[in-house]
């Protein structure tokens, strides 16, 4: 029988079945969809955790690599701090021998004063090839992270709380204060100017005033 033919009678269950036909491929539609939806945030989520463990991993090998440095840095810190006594006795018994004593002393004596010096020379090298550096602190200002003030010096040709006499050099490890410098301050002198002021006021005569 044709479909011209046909009664709505038995045009019914075609139409039924074509209607639930479609209800299935929409739901299989749907069913795809949502999987594909769950996988893409399955993804997301995934390569947000690699990046972050990534992340974690360059962090702590940056974490690790400087506490090696620091470790290799700072393991010679107490033996540098003994050297720097036996520098600083060094030192002091040049200092205690008297300009005339040296003058007039013999070839030996001269001798031994130069071998000395020159063992004190090396010890410093030596400390210096191991990242320790002799601090200079005169003419700077006072910084007591660097600086120990023993006493002060009245003086009021330079600003305040300026390091003007050195008592015991300083020295540091890397970007650490092995042993602070013990220096004189002077006091009574001009407060520090800010550096943005000093800047205007220096700004302030180049300006051409002739106008």
């Amino acid at each position: 029988m044709s479909d011209e033919n046909k009664t709505p009678a038995d045009q019914e269950p075609e139409l039924a079945a074509d209607a639930a036909s479609e209800v299935d491929a929409a739901a299989d539609q749907n069913e795809a969809i949502a999987l594909i939806e769950a996988l893409q945030a399955e993804n997301t989520e995934l390569k947000d955790r690699a990046l972050r463990t990534l992340a974690e991993m360059e962090n702590l090998r940056r974490r690790t690599e400087k506490e090696v440095k620091d470790t290799r840095q700072f393991a010679v810190s107490g033996f540098a701090r003994d050297v720097l006594s036996v520098s600083d006795n060094l030192r002091r018994a040049m200092e205690s021998l008297p300009d005339e004593a040296r003058q007039n002393a013999d070839a030996g004596i001269l001798a031994l004063i130069e071998g000395v010096e020159m063992t004190e020379r090396d010890l410093l090298n030596q400390l210096e090839k191991n990242g320790v550096k002799k601090l200079e602190p005169a003419g700077q200002k006072f910084d007591p992270h660097f600086h120990q003030a023993m006493f002060e010096v009245p003086n009021t040709e330079v600003a305040n709380n300026t390091v003007v006499q050195v008592v015991q050099p300083g020295y540091q490890i890397g970007d650490r204060v092995l042993r602070p410098a013990m220096v004189g301050v002077s006091k009574g002198g001009p407060k520090e100017v800010p550096v943005a002021a000093a800047a205007s006021s220096e700004a302030g005569q180049t300006v051409d005033k002739s106008a």
